[in-house]
């Protein structure tokens, strides 16, 4: 539907036919700017988290719990970008900012979930991390293929559940005439802030799920390296220190650049700094971050470069012969 019949609808109409996803409507220039940035990020997304699934999957070096829940991350990351950025990159190559009523519940559906589901990998990464540093006698025997894929199972069902508690209860707000998202994506505190009904009880929800699938795991993950750090310290060797650092580094960094960003978002949906802020920081954590994943994985770690080695060296090997 066109811009001037959305926002010529009446203003007791709460359920429309579609949104205006407004991102950087006021600034042209900046728009064709992001238009291409995000369409190479999105590019180097897709490159980079395929190619470690692949490599998690050909490589017999790389069957281990560390990268059979890295492969699961790609997927998320995957599947998260994909949710988003297709219709992101439209809306910024043309005039045209609509989005259909269906298509924003949808995506809201996938974003929320996908988003729910990462902040249980993350922390169930951690867990793997704390086991393989602290418990490495333990470690083969607890984190078996069985523990593994029932872990993977919890992280897709707890993003189900996120979004199946959060996600109804927004696109029935009662949104304002002229139906104007102020973000690039529909999500929920977009959402909220375009509701002209009462919202304390989706900011209550909002703050209940925050706290379930973003502080709660945030607290765990801190714990677990700290309980990590401390058994690096104790360890006597450099080289031993050094490996068990690699080993987790990667994964600290992924998770403040995720948590840090998302955090800021969904904490206080209504605050003045979403307003102003939250586009920036929605384009970081749905377009920077999971681009950023595969690289941090493969460019600090000497087991991923092994395999792209081994897979390499096999092509070449076959074209010689």
């Amino acid at each position: 539907m066109p811009w001037r019949q959305l926002l010529n609808r009446p203003a007791n109409d709460s359920t429309p036919d579609g949104f205006i996803l407004l991102g950087f409507s006021d600034k042209p220039r900046l728009e064709m700017t992001l238009f291409v940035v995000v369409s190479v990020f999105y590019l180097v997304t897709l490159l980079g988290n395929l190619t470690i699934i692949l490599l998690a999957r050909l490589d017999p070096h790389l069957h281990t719990p560390m990268y059979f829940f890295l492969t699961q991350l790609s997927l998320l990351d995957l599947c998260f970008t994909t949710s988003c950025i297709p219709q992101m990159l439209f809306n910024l190559w043309g005039p045209d900012k609509t989005i259909s009523y269906l298509g924003c519940a949808v995506q809201l559906y996938i974003f929320l979930g996908l988003g729910a589901a990462e902040c249980v990998l993350l922390l169930i990464m951690a867990y793997d991390r704390y086991m393989a540093v602290c418990r490495p006698l333990h470690y083969a025997l607890v984190m078996h293929p069985k523990l593994c894929h029932r872990l993977a199972l919890l992280v897709w069902v707890s993003g189900v559940f996120g979004t199946l508690v959060q996600s109804p209860t927004t696109m029935k707000l009662p949104f304002c005439h002229h139906h104007q998202v102020d973000d690039f994506v529909c999500e929920v505190p977009a959402l909220i802030r375009l509701a002209c009904g009462d919202t304390r009880v989706n900011e209550l929800q909002i703050s209940v799920i925050g706290a379930v699938f973003l502080l709660g795991p945030l607290i765990l993950i801190l714990v677990s390296y700290g309980h990590i750090a401390r058994a690096v310290l104790a360890i006597q060797s450099r080289e031993g220190r050094s490996k068990a650092m690699r080993t987790c580094s990667s994964h600290l960094i992924v998770v403040l650049l995720f948590y840090g960003s998302v955090t800021a978002v969904y904490i206080r949906p209504r605050s003045r700094f979403s307003q102003k802020g939250g586009k920036f920081l929605t384009l970081f954590y749905t377009v920077i971050t999971p681009t950023l994943n595969p690289l941090i994985y493969t460019l600090r770690n000497k087991d991923v470069k092994g395999a792209l080695r081994r897979q390499f060296g096999k092509d070449r090997k076959a074209r010689d012969a």
